[in-house]
């Protein structure tokens, strides 16, 4: 379904430029406000929070400008992590929830991630009325001025965020004795994950915790583990966490620094959920998902499906096969159970609780051995060249080449301007020779 502004996970892009922009920000909250005004005859209200970007002071008095305008009553939370968003949005029974962020990209990018009433990710269908709203007439959903929203600042937030995430473990649950090392991508968990950690009585060695504005994801978080695998080694802690800059991906690394990834924790966990009779019919993976997951998850007959890439999509999934665990390669892990969205922070303390005898990571995640792949992002200026005669000539000729020994996919990023090449076989050379090919045409 083509849409014209939202992408695999909301809104994303450059700022002041093209659609993250004060003026389509006013857009995008007058038309999101009409919309989901329309949805229930009591009280309007939305719940607006954000990561720390410098540009997060710019965009929300717009979007809270359209919002209001639309007749909507507006809690703003400030920074918080986007799950904390989507469980206060659902605790506080609000329209919708908006999250400011561009999540694991640069400080210059930003965008929105939006969420139902139920704390749910939008729908496609649900994003294309919102969208034909933007493209309509400002003056057609304006309200009058006696109906006009009103803003109200909270500031327990984190606090309420963190006492959420805590309900859902024992009482009795304690991480005395346990060392962790912490990057927070200088991102919206900057203030919750620190809090959470030492108030569960672990000895927390943090990083990423100083935002200014402009070093969010900058060489920190889950897209740059080599920090987090650093830290861990030199304080000796028994695990590592990182987070990206809206906290719903998490990457770990166990005490030896090595790194632990979104499928080696859904293999950990799909495990474990089976052998405590927790888990809800099987596990879904995406298009990226490694394949010796794949056959992890065979050999231990765990049903094992593949969506397409995006934590929606994982969602959308789960939800019509009624399974309570999904996730992807790059972090973004769904406990059905507990949350609607990936959350980094919920997913560390299901980690930590698994952790909490056994102290040694490395024994807790040994689970398979990955098929190798190689993941190439391919910087372009127009996606589109995906499509070209040379392009499509080049993925013709890599999985040639491949034939059975392995498997090619070849996709645009659904939040960056890049193409994405990845290469999976157990011949490593293979995995190179085919990568090349495509990159090539593409560059």
């Amino acid at each position: 379904m083509f849409k014209k502004y939202f992408g695999t996970d909301g809104i994303r892009g450059r700022v002041n430029n093209s659609k993250i922009n004060g003026e389509m920000f006013f857009k995008f909250g007058l038309a999101a406000g009409t919309y989901f005004k329309n949805l229930k005859k009591s009280k309007q209200t939305a719940i607006i929070a954000k990561d720390t970007r410098l540009s997060g002071y710019t965009l929300e008095p717009a979007l809270v400008s359209g919002l209001a305008s639309a007749g909507m009553h507006i809690y703003t939370l400030g920074p918080l992590p986007t799950n904390g968003l989507a469980m206060l949005t659902k605790k506080m029974k609000a329209n919708m929830g908006i999250m400011i962020t561009a999540s694991h990209n640069p400080y210059y990018d930003n965008g929105l991630k939006l969420f139902g009433p139920d704390g749910l990710k939008l729908s496609d269908k649900i994003e294309k009325k919102i969208e034909k709203l933007i493209d309509s007439k400002i003056s057609k959903n304006l309200t009058r001025p006696i109906e006009l929203g009103r803003v109200k600042r909270l500031e327990d937030a984190n606090e309420n965020y963190i006492k959420i995430l805590k309900q859902n473990f024992p009482s009795s649950f304690s991480l005395k004795g346990i060392k962790i090392a912490l990057d927070c991508a200088n991102g919206a968990s900057y203030k919750a994950g620190p809090q959470l950690f030492k108030s569960l009585g672990a000895k927390v060695f943090k990083s990423g915790t100083s935002p200014n504005g402009l070093n969010i994801n900058l060489k920190s978080g889950s897209t740059y583990p080599k920090k987090i695998c650093q830290m861990t080694r030199k304080n000796k802690a028994h695990i590592g966490i990182a987070l990206d800059g809206d906290a719903d991906r998490i990457i770990v690394c166990d005490e030896k620094g090595k790194i632990i990834d979104g499928d080696k924790i859904l293999a950990m966990l799909g495990e474990r959920w089976k052998r405590k009779k927790i888990l809800k019919g099987g596990v879904i993976g995406t298009l990226m998902s490694n394949y010796g997951l794949e056959k992890f998850f065979k050999k231990n007959k765990i049903k094992f499906f593949r969506s397409n890439v995006g934590d929606r999509y994982v969602k959308e999934k789960m939800k019509k096969k009624n399974f309570n665990l999904g996730g992807e390669q790059s972090g973004h892990i769904i406990l059905g159970r507990f949350a609607t969205t990936g959350d980094g922070l919920l997913v560390a303390l299901e980690i930590l609780f698994s952790l909490r005898k056994r102290k040694k990571a490395s024994e807790l995640f040994n689970k398979f051995n990955p098929t190798p792949q190689i993941l190439e992002n391919v910087e372009v200026k127009d996606k589109s060249i995906i499509y070209s005669p040379k392009c499509k000539k080049a993925i013709y000729e890599a999985n040639k080449i491949m034939k059975n020994k392995g498997r090619i996919l070849v996709r645009k990023s659904g939040t960056e301007p890049k193409i994405r090449i990845m290469s999976e076989s157990e011949d490593s050379s293979l995995n190179k020779l085919c990568v090349n090919i495509i990159k090539k045409s593409i560059q």
